[in-house]
């Protein structure tokens, strides 16, 4: 059952984590946001001593889990429960700057989610030693968005290479990783176009791999201090173990490659929702906060019968955001107990995008021209929340799955 006490080192990181981004976010969230593509340095130096004491944890919990061996179900941890409490509170103070937090990142997500222990050791302990370095993930392409199964990009096996050739958009950090000394991209290519979904696998490029190019980086609504990249493969060659799990194209039903997409993203929606859910806190808190100063307060307790309609517009939105935080708590506690989240990270997912949308948009609405003005950051915080809404799987998307899983549907019955 879960214990919504949070834990005392939890509630020590999270004040840790709030002094930093009032102290190092806030003040120069509109410098970032204004000056797209510029590097928070001083914010990335920090953040790496972070992510390298995470790392390590991270590869520990691998090392005790292999030796426990598949038998053991592994002592629950509150590693996700952890990060998913970081995340709101660094994206609380810009989640701009937040993204550009040097971590094995989506990539290094999928290499826990399905990489061998081996694998896990090359590529993440790179991330718990020497300078700051990102990973990323690439799946999206021109003809493939929400429907990933129909991605294009190959992979063929020449001797002790595989050749990558396709290309890629909205990687999220692509550039970084592709460019900077030790990152990674893990690409979703196809061995077998005929197979389907079980011919899909990832692959691990490493940061100069020639044949790897950049080709664009967006210009963004929101989130600009984040990189947004397109990446193009040209006959990209690559070792044969950079292929994470296995070669072998089996049915889609037993198939570990496409299914190696979707742990990653019942890993990494969570940690989505709880961005947008720190999003949304800041818009919400700056609203309330400024309407107090004028004798708008919400008297809880009261009937909303009661209250006006301002009243009622903040009491709901700080109903949706606490709605939502409860499925993302549920979503990372069944990740921490080690069991299937799939159906509870969709549902925080695609809850915690519409909440955050709606409370942004409200906060600008209730303080009126200011709210639109940039003289505030709330009208950063509406452009900000919309992604929230949009990756790692659109609202729509995770709809879908939340109701085959619900009704019992399969892919094909209900699309």
């Amino acid at each position: 059952m879960i214990d919504f006490e949070v834990p005392a080192s939890i509630q020590q990181q999270v004040q840790v984590v709030t002094t930093l981004a009032q102290s190092m976010m806030r003040p120069v969230a509109r410098h970032y946001d204004e000056h797209e593509h510029e590097k928070p340095s001083d914010y990335i130096n920090v953040l790496w001593e972070f992510t390298k004491a995470q790392t390590a944890d991270t590869l520990r919990r691998a090392e005790r889990q292999a030796a426990a061996g598949d038998k053991q179900p592994g002592r629950p941890s509150i590693a996700n429960l952890a990060l998913i409490y970081t995340i709101e509170a660094l994206s609380w103070g810009d989640a701009g700057i937040y993204l550009c937090t040097p971590t094995g990142g989506l990539g290094g997500a999928a290499v826990e989610a399905v990489g061998t222990l081996e694998q896990k050791r090359r590529l993440l302990q790179r991330f718990a030693e020497g300078k700051p370095k990102w990973g990323a993930m690439a799946i999206t392409e021109p003809g493939a968005g929400s429907d990933t199964a129909s991605l294009q990009t190959t992979a063929r096996r020449e001797g002790d290479h595989w050749v990558l050739n396709g290309e890629k958009i909205f990687c999220t950090s692509g550039l970084m990783a592709a460019q900077e000394s030790e990152g990674f991209v893990v690409v979703w290519a196809t061995i077998d176009k005929a197979a389907g979904r079980a011919g899909i696998k990832p692959f691990v490029v490493e940061a100069g791999t020639p044949g790897m190019k950049v080709t664009k980086v967006e210009k963004k609504l929101g989130i600009r201090a984040s990189d947004t990249a397109s990446l193009v493969f040209e006959d990209c060659r690559i070792p044969l173990d950079n292929i994470l799990g296995s070669a072998e194209v089996r049915d889609a039903a037993t198939s570990k490659g496409f299914e190696g997409v979707m742990q990653t993203f019942d890993a990494s929606r969570p940690a989505v929702a709880a961005s947008a859910i720190g999003v949304g806190r800041a818009a919400f808190e700056f609203a309330r906060d400024e309407l107090a100063k004028v004798g708008v307060v919400v008297p809880y307790g009261l009937p909303r019968h009661k209250l006006t309609a301002v009243q009622r517009d903040l009491l709901d939105m700080e109903a949706q955001l606490k709605a939502a935080w409860l499925l993302v708590l549920r979503a990372v506690w069944l990740a921490d107990q080690r069991r299937p989240n799939t159906l509870e990270a969709s549902m925080a997912k695609a809850k915690a995008g519409l909440a955050v949308t709606r409370v942004t948009q409200k906060a600008v609405e209730l303080l009126g021209p200011l709210g639109y003005s940039r003289q505030l950051l709330v009208e950063k915080w509406m452009r900000d929340a919309k992604i929230n809404d949009i990756f790692e799987g659109t609202g729509q998307i995770n709809t879908l799955i939340v109701a085959r899983r619900v009704l019992g549907y399969s892919r094909q019955e209900l699309k």
